[in-house]
């Protein structure tokens, strides 16, 4: 095992380690927990942090409080830890909203915690995801970071993936009519124009090498590329009609079991 590996070891063992503290001094059970950054998409820079996500259930006694406690867990936010959770009820809500932050989670190829309730939860959820709403939150993702990053004299590098993630997850949404995948890498298997392609997978390789705040002159041709996405996201997701959500009895239905084998 190399010195990278066994470093990335180490430090998935600290993060296991934080999360069974979470669970101790929060008085909760974590179901699941993975990376969701440049790690999870496969092109961390040298400095990147690590970006913890998971969901985790309280005891019944504390779903039957008058003063409800908050539903999302702030643990860790540094240099090197990004660490928040979700309340397993609120997870929920939002995977009925078809959340597509959630669906990345669920996917991430770095999982560091995942309990078979979890595995179940998942099977019973998977299919609230739905196309129109998932296309607007990506676009909307994409077009916030163009509009407040892309179009200055100087852009980081990081910002470009922020824009092109969610515009070919719109072209995988499309194509497949379901959740994505969160390796950047999967994502470019859709059909691309060569030169643009060259461009993307040049633009990887400097992220890997380059410090998150290191600022760098634009890429027309990819800028160009997402100006030209975004106009067609925007056109196709006005054009799809409204979509039926599931119902809620499922959902409560997992709810209930899992609070009650607390």
């Amino acid at each position: 095992m190399d010195e990278r590996k066994m470093a990335e070891g180490k430090r998935a063992g600290e993060i296991r380690s934080k999360l069974q503290d979470i669970e101790e001094q929060e008085n909760v059970r974590i179901l699941y927990a993975a990376e969701s950054g440049s790690r999870a998409w496969g092109f961390a820079s040298p400095d990147s942090d690590y970006d913890v996500r998971f969901i985790y259930v309280r005891t019944p006694e504390d779903y039957l409080r008058l003063d409800q406690k908050r539903d999302v867990i702030e643990w860790q936010l540094d240099e090197v830890f990004d660490m928040n959770g979700w309340d397993i009820r609120k997870a929920l809500t939002q995977f009925h909203k078809s959340n597509t932050t959630l669906f990345e989670w669920s996917h991430s190829p770095i999982v560091y915690w995942e309990r078979q309730e979890w595995k179940e939860i998942y099977e019973s959820v998977k299919g609230y995801f739905r196309v129109k709403p998932a296309l607007y939150q990506y676009y909307g993702v994409a077009r916030s970071t163009y509009c407040q990053f892309l179009l200055g004299e100087e852009v980081r590098y990081k910002k470009y993936f922020y824009a092109l993630r969610p515009l070919l997850a719109c072209r995988y949404i499309w194509e497949y009519r379901c959740a994505p995948p969160i390796v950047f890498e999967e994502l470019m298997k859709a059909d691309l124009d060569a030169e643009l392609r060259r461009e993307i997978e040049e633009l990887v390789e400097r992220k890997k090498g380059t410090m998150e705040g290191e600022r760098n002159l634009p890429i027309p041709g990819i800028l160009r590329f997402i100006e030209e996405e975004l106009s067609v996201w925007k056109e196709r997701t006005g054009q799809l009609p409204e979509e039926k959500y599931g119902d809620w009895e499922e959902l409560n239905r997992v709810f209930l079991n899992l609070v009650k084998g607390m």
